[in-house]
């Protein structure tokens, strides 16, 4: 952005105090100023501010809605074959160079305790694997597996870009063909106060904040790669957060129960711990799929009980999801398609003689699953929490990299007394997914093989 830019931006929407700070800078800082603001559409956080304004609406969703329509666990034969029937669907979809995978990763370690991007959190239980070599090894085993290439595509942010980068070249992309890795930075929108001002987050800039995994679909179309993976006859998007360790990359079940639904995106849900878990709900609005984020869904409905005591709204968001591109196109024909949220952030900012002040701010984002209401038709498919979802979002209890250590060692003994190995209760277990994706092929790697388990066990490659 020039300088000249700036100042028309910042008259048109009345903002001196902008104008004011800028004029006053060294030259230097002017220019690291000016550098910041490359990429950021300040046009758009106006337009966004206005629109807020005028609405004049609660930020709780105030529809009429009922429990989401799921697709369960199989409890008849019917229902047993039409599954096997999505699996090899799926499989199909998986080796005919249909799929590729999107693991969004624009967020930092901070709130971990962690210093660097969160992908780069040592977490698994033996070797101490990263998140992102975790869910690498688990694209290379499934391309080995279903004989095929399956494109990575890694979102970053403007904070931890050229970090993420730097650490794939560093480790040699954990055993993938580079060409086939694929990175891309999430938008960013600043804050605004909701008198309609910028705010200065340092001598240099003004706050700023990511604009939401919904970001992410944008984002992919900006960057030519919706258009790459299209021409590459590619069709479907495995989608999944870098926090969750236990994500299934490419699952041909959820897959094939996409295609047979004729969906053009699909979520897994899992049922939730209780009705306090801060966790978005698939529900049913007027009769079709939508997600309403927990900060936005009614505390009375948030809190419904059945008949039978449990949760009405029991199906919880895992922000796994499979979109079909050509939802992802059209999403972005004329401008971005997806809403943006607003919530309100107490933020740190400087005053005119340059003292540290907090001031009430207005961030502005979009969701992925708001894309549910552009599709023709969406699927939501009941995996089981301890085997898929166990996110890290904080630095210790609930939902921390402890917990999901420990979620990931209980999965991988489960599978081994599956294959008829005991494994003693107070040790660890590490599987890689070089070495098996599920338990049914780890089963048939072991079978008449005589296993005893007397310490730490990691089965790699």
């Amino acid at each position: 952005m020039t300088e000249t830019a700036l100042f028309e931006i910042l008259k048109t929407y009345n903002q001196q105090h902008i104008t004011d700070h800028y004029i006053n800078l060294p030259d230097e800082r002017k220019r690291q100023f000016l550098e910041g603001l490359q990429g950021v559409n300040l046009d758009l956080v106006f337009k966004i501010h206005e629109n807020f304004m005028h609405k004049k609406t609660s930020p709780v969703h105030s529809g009429d809605i009922r429990p989401a329509s799921v697709i369960s666990t199989p409890k008849t034969d019917e229902e047993n074959a039409r599954r096997e029937e999505a699996r090899q669907l799926g499989e199909s979809l998986i080796r005919k160079h249909a799929t590729a995978v999107l693991i969004v990763a624009g967020g930092q370690g901070s709130r971990l305790g962690f210093d660097g991007p969160k992908g780069t959190l040592p977490v698994s239980p033996v070797k101490g694997k990263t998140l992102f070599q975790l869910f690498c090894e688990s694209v290379g085993a499934a391309s080995i597996h279903y004989d095929t290439t399956i494109p990575l595509l890694i979102m970053t942010s403007y904070e931890n870009h050229h970090e993420t980068v730097k650490f794939f070249n560093e480790h040699t992309f954990f055993g993938l063909n580079r060409e086939n890795v694929h990175f891309f930075q999430q938008g960013r929108l600043p804050s605004i106060t909701p008198q309609g001002k910028l705010i200065l987050k340092d001598e240099t800039g003004i706050f700023e904040n990511p604009d939401g995994h919904g970001g992410s679909l944008k984002a992919l179309h900006d960057s030519g790669l919706l258009t790459r993976l299209i021409n590459q006859g590619i069709t479907e998007l495995f989608y999944c957060q870098v926090d969750n360790p236990l994500a299934t990359i490419v699952d041909p079940l959820f897959l094939g129960y996409h295609r047979m639904e004729n969906a053009e995106i699909s979520t897994k849900a899992v049922k939730r711990k209780n009705i306090d878990e801060k966790v978005g709900v698939c529900v049913s609005v007027g009769g079709k799929g939508a997600i309403i984020e927990y900060s936005e869904m009614k505390e009375e409905d948030m809190r419904a009980l059945d008949k039978d005591g449990n949760i009405l709204y029991w199906a919880g968001n895992t922000a796994i999801h499979v979109l079909s591109l050509g939802l992802i196109k059209r999403l972005n024909y004329h401008g971005f398609a997806l809403p943006y949220h607003r919530a309100v952030k107490h933020i740190d900012t400087i005053a005119h003689d340059s003292k540290k002040i907090k001031v009430t701010g207005w961030k502005f984002e979009t969701f992925v699953f708001d894309a549910i209401s552009f599709a023709g038709k969406a699927c939501f498919m009941e995996v089981i929490r301890e085997e898929e979802f166990s996110p890290v979002k904080n630095k210790e209890g609930v939902d921390s990299a402890e917990t999901a250590r420990a979620d990931m060692v209980n999965l991988y003994k489960g599978w081994l007394e599956s294959a008829g190995v005991v494994a003693p209760p107070d040790i660890q277990v590490e599987i890689s997914p070089l070495f098996a994706l599920n338990k049914e092929e780890l089963s048939a790697k072991l079978k008449d093989k005589n296993i005893t388990i007397q310490g730490d066990l990691y089965l790699g490659q």
